[in-house]
């Protein structure tokens, strides 16, 4: 079977797609039961009581519902890109993209990367943590940061794919939450009251500080944006079928806690009702389970942040970085250098925390950021794609509302944790902000040239023998969408730089669109055999390996004797050897005597910076190097001169 059809198959519904969402998207919302009560039960300012308790499952069930089922299993997952989601999917489908548009866009993606530094942290110790209640003195942090180690080292041999290889696991994992839930419930079945809202309501208004536990609560949708991020990978009848399955197990195991809690209500200290609620003869098969669980829902989040760069790299929300496929299906993707920089954070994490409920104060708020975000662009995009705009402005009110609370209420963290998240996010970010603001602000001195008026210069200059050749074909990466146009830069490199005499002059453009798959190309013959332009239409799943594709170009275009490739040296060709190659990248740089506003400086100097993150275009777009020029030009602002020196 084709790797296309595999990937097919699982997005299809069916039982083993169902099951691969379990691992793919489900992970880290399917491990918030480790520490969401528990939170709850441990930041209360009052006493514990039946409002705390009833209130605190009302406002969990009633969180899941608004935000899990309601928005986006139902109303983001019908807001797809060819199949594709999440906050990049929805800035790629906005048509009027704004700068606001952008920096939102920027938020959230910080945010859930963000999200995605603290996600192995606090899952992987809360469930080594369990440990302690068998062997008290087992050392957590060197366990912690150990699987951690092991977890980051075996993504650069596929790991990613760990999510759909142990989807069972996960379905083990959910039915073993529920039948500890439920036996809790049977022994106390008036726990079943709290999905009555009111109860959700009364704990907000009336037991004290309810309104700042509500970022405790929060903490049972943290993973929520997976459902829609990770909708390429899984498809959209297998997410709702499996959300149904694995909240019913949530909410069955969070409302087992909460009864065990009011069965235990004087006796309640530090410990996790998580794990107080299994068996004590199955308590260390529990905890194997929790820790297999917990590998996978990090697993579940890594994934998602390596597609996430991958889509903001094709956005130009983010520089050039190394991208490779380290397994066989192509939708599988390993970035070493967010790979060893999440190791390295996550790590930090660990050991600045040490304790899973001090993590706590510090997740939540990413998350919480990017829900906010994704609900702002989603009502936009909704507004734009024609919905009933009445419709829209309730839904956007009611969100913002509830959402506006949770981040008020994750925001009273900020001295316990949140400013660790808000460090983390605010980095991510203006590598953002400067990489795409400082690109727009280069490309605002763009000038093209008219192709016809240079249309008989190409034809002299390839045929004058009295400019030396420079190279047989030479190959120019364009930006023009234009057939009939080019970047002033490159007329500047051919003919007044220095004059490159070529047989044949190649224009490719690279145009990285929408569809995650498209692979085609397209040869406009300007001047037959001198002025030749290729348009590549590459979808952002697929690597820009230009090189290689321009190869394939060549090989059809001799089949067809549009070309030939012979040597243009005598010499040469009579034993065979083909023409030479030349590819001239160009790098537009700002004079020092150009003077630019501070907001314009400051967003330069960070572009420069930021540059330092990516890939060179060589290395991006898999050119060979050996055959490579990087020629730079300055970028030409036309400013008014005060005065003219005076010649004596």
């Amino acid at each position: 079977m084709k790797n296309g059809e595999i990937n097919r198959g699982i997005r299809n519904l069916s039982v083993a797609g169902a099951l691969a969402t379990l691992g793919i998207i489900f992970g880290s919302l399917g491990t918030s039961p480790l520490y969401t009560v528990r939170a709850i039960i441990n930041n209360t300012p009052g006493n514990l009581n039946e409002l705390l308790i009833f209130g605190g499952l009302s406002c969990i069930f009633w969180t899941l519902t608004l935000s899990a089922t309601v928005k986006y299993v139902l109303i983001a997952l019908k807001s797809d890109n060819n199949g594709e989601g999440g906050i990049f999917t929805l800035f790629s489908l906005i048509k009027s993209k704004g700068s606001w548009v952008a920096l939102l866009t920027m938020i959230g993606g910080a945010a859930f990367l963000a999200d995605g530094i603290i996600t192995p942290a606090i899952t992987l110790t809360s469930s080594i943590e369990g440990f302690r209640l068998s062997f008290p003195a087992i050392p957590v942090i060197p366990v912690v940061l150990l699987i951690i180690g092991l977890l980051f080292f075996v993504q650069q041999f596929g790991a990613n794919i760990l999510g759909r290889a142990l989807g069972p696991v996960m379905a083990i994992w959910f039915i073993l939450i529920a039948a500890v839930g439920l036996i809790q419930i049977i022994s106390y079945p008036d726990i079943l009251k709290a999905l009555n809202p009111v109860y959700a309501y009364r704990f907000v208004n009336e037991y004290p500080g309810g309104f700042m536990l509500l970022g405790a609560v929060f903490l049972s949708i943290t993973g929520a944006e997976m459902i829609y991020a990770g909708m390429g990978s899984s498809g959209v009848k297998n997410i709702r079928i499996s959300w149904a399955f694995v909240k019913t197990a949530l909410i069955l195991n969070y409302f087992g806690q909460g009864a065990w809690v009011m069965m235990n209500i004087r006796s309640v200290s530090d410990m996790n009702p998580f794990f107080a609620i299994m068996p004590s003869w199955f308590l260390i098969p529990g905890i194997i389970i929790a820790v297999a669980a917990s590998f996978i829902a990090s697993q579940s989040i890594i994934t998602g942040s390596f597609n996430l760069f991958g889509e903001a790299v094709t956005l130009n929300l983010w520089p050039k970085i190394r991208l490779l496929h380290p397994t066989a299906m192509r939708e599988n993707i390993y970035l070493p250098f967010v790979n060893w920089f999440l190791w390295v954070a996550c790590s930090l994490t660990v050991l600045l925390f040490k304790e899973s409920s001090e993590m706590t104060m510090a997740y939540g708020l990413a998350i919480n950021l990017t829900e906010l975000v994704t609900t702002l662009l989603l009502a936009y995009y909704l507004l734009q794609k024609g919905l009933n705009h009445r419709l829209v402005l309730l839904l956007l009110i009611a969100y913002l509302f509830i959402e506006g609370s949770f981040l008020i209420a994750n925001l009273n963290k900020f001295r316990s944790g949140g400013w660790f998240t808000l460090l983390i996010s605010t980095v991510f970010f203006l590598v953002m902000f400067g990489w795409y603001f400082g690109r727009k602000l280069k490309n605002r001195y763009i000038t093209f040239a008219d192709l016809d008026k240079y249309l008989d210069v190409f034809t002299d200059l390839s045929k004058d023998e009295s400019v030396p050749l420079f190279a047989t074909h030479l190959v120019y990466i364009i930006r023009a969408n234009r057939v009939d146009q080019v970047e002033s830069k490159v007329i500047y490199s051919i003919f007044h730089k220095q004059p490159k005499r070529a047989k044949t002059y190649w224009f490719l453009h690279v145009d990285r669109v929408d569809e995650p798959n498209r692979f085609d190309y397209t040869v406009k013959q300007i001047i037959p055999g001198i002025l030749i332009r290729v348009d590549f239409r590459i979808g952002f799943k697929v690597d820009p390996k230009i090189n290689l594709y321009f190869r394939e170009v060549l090989e059809d275009m001799v089949k067809a004797g549009e070309i030939n490739l012979d040597s243009s040296y005598e010499s040469l060709r009579k034993h065979g050897f083909q023409s030479d190659f030349k590819f001239i990248l160009i790098d537009r740089i700002m004079l020092r005597d150009v003077k630019l506003s501070g907001y314009e400086n400051f967003v330069l100097t960070l572009h420069l910076i930021v540059r330092q993150v990516g890939q060179p275009d060589e290395k991006a777009l898999h050119l060979d190097s050996t055959s490579t020029i990087v020629e730079k030009v300055p970028i030409i602002i036309d400013q008014p001169v005060s005065k003219r020196i005076l010649r004596v």
